[in-house]
């Protein structure tokens, strides 16, 4: 048995549970794409469209506009942010080898947000044809390239001589954020109220701004990322038994390394861009599986994806219900559901907050 096995040799049945979490997930995940389908404020519902298409009826323009305009673009976007935050957290965390790490330690978060109040703040001021060119896109293309811009800053500065430096990235990437978030005060305090209330709709996350456009200018660089990430689990697995075992049993660390980075910030920055500040899932949707299947990367990755987007589609449930007719930005749902959720996993693991 080789080295990297320790970790992918676990129990036969702590395996088999992971993949056959594989396929509850995907029911659950099943699941909630109809209840997000079913549910909204309009009363207008999927089996009553079902019921109506299975009798010969049209369905009228109202239900067509809810449907295929609102919903399904909502729930194709919930599907890609929340697949995207969680896949990230649980590569970040085996890249740092740190359960507690978060898509937002490289910095990916503050920097797609400065970009996003950057557009809103001084958008007034560009050339008309900056304007003319990004339309309503604004604010998710600026957010993508501010944090594509943190990334590439924060690779740069934690690889020498062609190597990363983990160490390096963990606290440049803290610098990265206190950067962005001083800059971000200095235009919060510059901007007026309309602008204000722009920014905070925005810092708490909406999904209400869904539509096929957004769905397909970030879903093409999503997808990519995710896919990119789910390939690291056999390099994860290595890298837990440190960078000296992994080098030792053929794994191209550097190279690892690059790939993960790039993939987070493709993936978050991307989902930022167009959804805003969701907190909570990237940490917490990891955690959950490890609890459940183990550490195993191979499967971790990937249930990581359909719990992530589970997740959210229930949070945009319960943000559209709760206060219906109005609207619960769901950057506060996620962080009502998942700060207790991460204060049980840090009681749990209460030897991790002394390190």
């Amino acid at each position: 048995m080789t080295a990297v096995t320790e970790i992918e040799a676990a129990p036969r049945d702590r395996l088999s549970r992971a993949r056959s979490l594989h396929w509850v997930l995907a029911g659950a995940l099943g699941l909630a794409c109809i209840a997000s389908l079913q549910i909204g404020a309009t009363g207008v519902t999927l089996s009553a469209m079902l019921a109506k298409l299975g009798q010969g009826e049209a369905l009228s323009q109202m239900e067509r506009v809810v449907l295929l305009d609102i919903r399904l673009p909502r729930l194709a976007m919930c599907v890609l942010v929340g697949a995207a935050l969680a896949v990230s957290g649980a590569a970040m965390q085996g890249l740092f080898r740190n359960p507690l790490a978060d898509p937002g330690i490289v910095g990916v978060g503050a920097g797609a947000g400065l970009g996003a109040i950057l557009a809103i703040v001084l958008g007034a001021v560009l050339p008309a044809w900056i304007i003319d060119l990004t339309g309503n896109q604004m604010v998710p293309f600026a957010a993508f390239l501010g944090g594509w811009g943190s990334t590439i800053l924060l690779y740069r500065l934690s690889t020498r001589h062609g190597r990363t430096s983990v160490a390096t990235m963990l606290l440049a990437g803290i610098a990265i954020g206190a950067l962005a978030g001083a800059v971000s005060g200095i235009l919060v305090y510059i901007a007026d109220d309309r602008q204000l209330r722009d920014l905070t709709f925005w810092g708490l996350g909406s999904l209400a701004g869904a539509s096929w456009a957004k769905v397909l200018s970030a879903g093409p660089l999503i997808l990519l990322s995710v896919a990119a990430a789910l390939r690291l689990g056999r390099a994860l697995n290595g890298l837990a038994l440190g960078e000296a075992t992994a080098v030792h049993i053929g794994i191209d660390v550097q190279r690892m390394k690059s790939l993960a980075i790039l993939a987070v910030a493709g993936a978050t920055g991307a989902a930022v861009a167009v959804s805003g500040g969701i907190g909570f899932i990237g940490i917490v949707v990891p955690h959950l599986l490890r609890l459940a299947s183990g550490p195993d990367h191979r499967t971790l990755l990937f249930n990581s994806a359909l719990l992530g987007a589970v997740l959210l589609i229930l949070a945009d449930v319960i943000a559209r219900v709760v206060i219906a007719p109005a609207e619960l930005p769901i950057g506060i749902v996620t962080a009502v559901l998942g700060a207790p959720v991460f204060l049980w996993i840090l009681l749990r693991r209460r030897g991790l907050v002394e390190l």
